[in-house]
């Protein structure tokens, strides 16, 4: 004869509840038509195992229900590393008399022998939420994750499924995401106070992710959006923009601040660049009446501000507090800020009107001797096309550059040649600018070249480098 009993099941499951008792029952039938058998289980680990009722007789053709305990409560379950699991050891001795004590039926089983069967070999297996849980914040120490993993599943509902997919997505496992979704997670039921599901996966970082949720028909919302943009990363927004057509950059927080306002807080340029390429407006104020402008100098983000005064014409627009992206940059000692938001349009203007002193109290104030206008123009360009004798001697002193270019290919003497301001074109020549008739030509009217052409100051940055050779 094989065996003498049979088990109703080929494996146990467990189902593990922190810091609570746990048990299983399972069953087992007598296969012998006259006679009872003696049964005895054990587990290979009696220290984390336990029997209600570990000996007992089944009379012939009948069953008997046992229950497995796991003996200490604990807040995460005994899991072992890999493969293969703790089992229950299942066996059988036939009693002829159908009658036996406790003690006898020890004694029974504690003398090795031909009349003791081993029918059983039962595996037992942790299930349920905790255990997944568990095992999704171990998932790197354990060598058979996936199968431990796989069955712990098994024994979780469809809402407790859609409950684990939170820390899922939390580790950034792609694999663990779409497991918990193919065996039945809702991935737009809110889980959690992060809000939906995609915004978790955003906060994660997780690109997979985030197109595992999205090709499994996850909604979003505009925090989704708020939360990829305060964290620069561009590649997430992108992807939102490709996969839904509705997303729209100009969506406000509470605030009534759009992802614009959100990058240029943070000071994430490559992130600014992408919204205003989408479509984003970067001339919107929020609640308090601020533009993205006023949110860059407030921090005192350098290349963010700069990209907002290139693509904007917010430079003094004023909040309901009445303060200027400069006043904002200036309370918080970002002095950097200050020559872009207001000076350097003070010197420029200072410059045009020949007003020296106006230009001297800029710099002295930090403005940037060589800043640019949208054209590209310096102090410099500005003042010798105006014929500013006073003040190009002012620039120059602060170190101005003589041969900076503006957009069109200009230096500051090509603006003096132009405006036919001799005076100013041999200062200029004087302290080292390059003076080329060829290069000259092209730009000079007939008039300007006759008066230039035979000029001796033409050939003095020559001489001078020679020189100084």
């Amino acid at each position: 004869m094989d065996r003498l009993v049979k088990a109703d099941v080929k494996e146990v499951e467990l189902c593990f509840k922190r810091d609570q008792k746990c048990s299983t029952t399972f069953r087992l039938s007598n296969l012998m038509h006259t006679m009872s058998v003696a049964v005895n289980l054990t587990t290979t680990n009696p220290s984390l195992f336990s029997f209600t009722q570990p000996y007992s007789i089944i009379p012939p053709l009948s069953s008997f229900s046992y229950t497995l305990l796991l003996s200490q409560p604990s807040a995460h379950p005994p899991l072992p590393s890999t493969v293969p699991n703790d089992v229950i050891n299942v066996k059988a001795s036939m009693l002829p008399t159908g009658k036996a004590g406790p003690e006898d039926l020890r004694r029974l089983f504690a003398k090795p022998g031909q009349h003791v069967f081993r029918d059983a070999t039962i595996p037992i297996w942790f299930v349920g939420p905790h255990v997944v849980e568990s095992l999704i914040s171990q998932r790197n120490q354990i060598s058979d994750f996936g199968v431990f993993f796989d069955r712990a599943v098994s024994g979780c509902s469809g809402s407790e499924l859609t409950g684990l997919l939170g820390p899922a997505i939390a580790s950034g496992d792609s694999n663990l995401v779409s497991s918990l979704i193919d065996a039945g997670g809702d991935v737009n039921k809110k889980v959690s106070d992060f809000g939906c599901l995609l915004s978790l996966a955003v906060r994660s970082g997780s690109v997979e992710v985030a197109k595992i949720l999205i090709a499994s028909g996850c909604k979003f919302d505009s925090s989704v959006l708020h939360d990829a943009v305060a964290m620069n990363r561009v590649d997430l927004v992108e992807i939102m923009c490709e996969s839904f057509p509705e997303l729209d950059v100009n969506w406000v927080d509470s605030d009534c601040r759009t992802s614009i306002h959100i990058a240029a807080g943070n000071g994430h340029v490559e992130m600014l660049k992408f919204c205003v390429s989408v479509g984003g407006s970067v001339e919107v104020w929020d609640r308090k009446g601020w533009t993205p402008l006023h949110c860059a100098a407030e921090k005192g983000h350098l290349e963010p501000t700069k990209f907002l005064l290139e693509c904007s014409n917010v430079k003094y627009v004023i909040t309901k507090n009445g303060k200027t992206a400069f006043d904002l940059a200036a309370e918080n000692g970002h002095l950097n800020l200050l020559s872009l938001l207001r000076f350097d349009d003070v010197l420029l203007r200072a410059a045009r009107l020949d007003d020296a002193h106006g230009l001297k109290s800029c710099l002295a104030e930090g403005a940037e001797v060589n800043g640019r206008d949208q054209n590209g123009w310096t102090p410099l360009h500005r003042a010798a096309f105006k014929g500013r004798i006073e003040c190009v001697k002012v620039l120059l002193n602060h170190g101005a550059q003589l041969d900076v270019v503006d957009n069109a290919g200009y230096t500051p003497l090509h603006c003096a040649v132009e405006a036919g301001h001799v005076q100013v074109a041999l200062l200029l020549v004087a302290h080292g600018a390059r003076a080329n008739m060829k290069s000259l030509e092209g730009i000079l009217s007939p008039v300007s070249l006759d008066r230039f052409k035979n000029h001796p100051a033409l050939v003095y940055p020559v001489c001078h480098e020679k020189e100084r050779a």
